[in-house]
């Protein structure tokens, strides 16, 4: 199978009790060795990160896709790996928020730049929604018999 394909994997119907094998191997400590007919290998953490979370979400029942990615993205991939359009992209990097490079004619940007900013932005949010969720706390003494007044 090429490496840029899409490959989808469904939940066993049955499977409980592999699942819950295969969590115990990957969770051991200390190099996880591959062998086949030919001479073993060790699991790189990475791939054995990638294969931890594939088997808790097939434990889960939820299928499993996983989808190859470039480490230098175009405008446009990294626009929508954010979720947002790509002129909107482009006014972040315009504005110094992500760095990129322009090898040519065209900005490229880099894939770990892009997850920084992304995980950015939410643990800003997190703590916005947190500030907020702690101002509209009512304070004890407002609070009478359990019961907050609204009106």
């Amino acid at each position: 199978m090429p490496a840029s394909s899409n490959h989808t994997i469904l939940p066993l119907s049955a499977g409980g009790d592999v699942y819950v094998a295969l969590r115990a191997v990957l969770a051991e400590r200390g190099d996880l060795r591959l062998s086949g007919t030919g001479s073993g290998a060790v699991l790189p953490p990475a791939a054995r990160a990638v294969l931890a979370d594939a088997v808790d979400a097939l434990a889960r029942g939820d299928a499993v896709t996983v989808e190859p990615r470039r480490t230098v993205l175009t405008t446009q991939e990294a626009a929508g790996l954010l979720g947002i359009t790509r002129p909107t992209f482009v006014r972040l990097l315009e504005a110094g928020r992500i760095p990129y490079t322009t090898p040519g004619r065209h900005r490229r940007v880099e894939l770990a730049d892009v997850l920084d900013y992304r995980r950015n932005q939410r643990d800003q949010r997190r703590q916005a929604l947190q500030r907020m969720a702690d101002e509209a706390t009512p304070d004890p003494e407002d609070v009478a018999d359990g019961f907050i007044e609204t009106r």
